[in-house]
């Protein structure tokens, strides 16, 4: 049996009231769209059609070659956007699977569930058989139509909510608009459909058509959350809760202590190892990994970064950076893009790191920014030191060797080099390179005279 998957993508989304199209707002560190493909790629080898109309260069610049696309040019409704997937799919699958691209919840089982109704077997071998649709029932309709049946159960009809009698606008069960359609049934029948008062095709109609041919229309239930329609953004908020509420779970049930769910937000790639605590208010996001036992918390947020194993985070902040086993930030540091701590490298209060790499078991003290520079191993940088990187025109390297003991409010002026055990008094500014075991110090930094104190002053960690 194969199955194609017809992603719908191709509405305005108005009520999102935004220049950025509908499908590609984002949710948990995806645009909308994204979660969709995601629910389809699995269930088949054809590749899934999407359907675009509004905004479609954004989104094929989104989606890429990973699927193919049917143009909607007139935005006709449901049914009139399937039509134009027809080219792509006719006589290439058995089932045509039809989800939206704001439905962001879907699970993929659920809708491989849908596509295996009449398990080993294939709707055309059970010609009464023309369509399956998810059915779910809950308190917020969201507009959705009801699902009307006959005293044998069976599915009399869809009617919309606008439509609905009394009586109806009691029924529970609703549509999403979520159906799995017998291929051959499909292609010869929607032509069959007729516009609405408004000039649209539905897809719903398809389900009229198949009850007077005589033909059954088969459910499969899906928990209410997971049917979550997006049409503004009080709905956008309302889904992210829900898919945050999945996410952290998933975390907490594979061995990751969350201390606060409800104030943790962490995004759909982010992977976790096991004992590690995330405390209240923390932001995983993009594609950040954080190692086993690892402390990250409260108030911190980490984006697109790698954290080692055995790591302390604590209200901070950490963009495109590394931190390797042991190594600890804060309070209130920050790692900005291309910082990498080396192994059990302590960085304290209001500390800032740039594009520069910090050696084993390097101490930072507070206050101090080290942007474009390498750091060798066991390096003591003291309070309020700061590389000068820098000139008004260019950016420049500074280079500490290892052992290097920078004393309390060091400028180093790059390009500048500092050779192994090197030392620098406090208050320093350096710019010249300091050779191996050198002691400098003063404005501008130098050698001590002959009869001149060595005494340095201590780093004031």
């Amino acid at each position: 049996m194969t199955v194609a998957a017809v992603i719908l993508a191709a509405g305005y989304g108005t009520r999102m009231k935004s220049m950025l199209p509908k499908s590609l707002h984002p949710l948990a560190g995806r645009p909308l769209i994204e979660w969709s493909l995601r629910a389809v790629e699995g269930l088949s080898d054809l590749r899934p059609v999407v359907v675009v109309g509004h905004a479609k260069e954004q989104v094929q610049e989104r989606l890429g070659d990973r699927v193919e696309y049917s143009l909607q040019k007139e935005l006709l409704g449901t049914g009139h956007a399937l039509m134009q997937a027809k080219e792509h799919l006719s006589h290439r699958a058995d089932k045509v699977l039809v989800i939206y691209a704001d439905m962001p919840l879907l699970r993929p089982e659920t809708l491989e569930r849908l596509t295996q109704i009449r398990t080993g077997s294939s709707h055309r071998q059970h010609p009464q058989s023309a369509l399956s649709l998810l059915t779910m029932e809950r308190g917020d309709s969201q507009g959705f139509g009801r699902v009307v049946r006959n005293e044998n159960g069976s599915i009399r009809q869809i009617v919309e909510e606008a439509d609905c009698t009394p009586e109806q606008l009691a029924i529970r069960e609703l549509n999403p608009g979520i159906y799995c359609f017998d291929a051959q049934w499909l292609w010869e029948n929607i032509s069959l459909l007729t516009p609405s008062s408004t000039g649209e095709y539905y897809l719903t109609d398809m389900i009229g058509i198949a009850v007077e041919q005589g033909q059954d229309v088969e459910t499969a239930a899906a928990s209410p959350d997971e049917t979550l329609g997006i049409n503004d953004r009080s709905q956008l908020a309302v889904a992210a809760q829900a898919l945050r509420r999945r996410i952290n779970t998933d975390h907490m049930l594979s061995g990751v202590t969350i201390v606060d769910p409800a104030s943790t937000y962490i995004d759909a790639d982010v992977t976790i190892d096991q004992d590690t605590t995330i405390l209240p208010g923390t932001h995983l996001q993009g594609s950040t990994t954080v190692g086993v036992g690892c402390l990250i918390g409260p108030n911190s947020r980490i984006v697109d970064s790698a954290i080692g194993d055995a790591c302390r985070v604590e209200y901070s902040v950490i963009e495109q950076a590394r931190m390797d086993r042991g190594s600890e930030v804060g309070p209130f540091g920050h790692l900005r893009p291309g910082a990498h701590l080396g192994e059990d490298v302590h960085m304290g209060n209001f500390g800032e790191v740039k594009n520069s790499r910090l050696g084993k078991g390097v101490k930072m003290g507070h206050f101090s920014y080290i942007g474009d520079a390498t750091v060798g191993d066991n390096a003591n940088i003291g309070a309020g030191t700061i590389t000068c990187n820098f000139d008004g025109v260019s950016k420049n390297r500074t280079t500490i060797g290892d052992d290097v003991f920078l004393g309390s409010d060091t400028l180093l002026v790059a390009p500048v080099t500092l050779g192994t055990r090197a030392r620098t008094g406090a208050g320093s500014v350096v710019t010249r390179d300091v050779e191996e075991d050198a002691l400098v110090y003063g404005v501008p930094a130098r050698r001590p005279r002959a009869g001149e104190s060595s005494r340095q002053s201590e780093s004031n960690e």
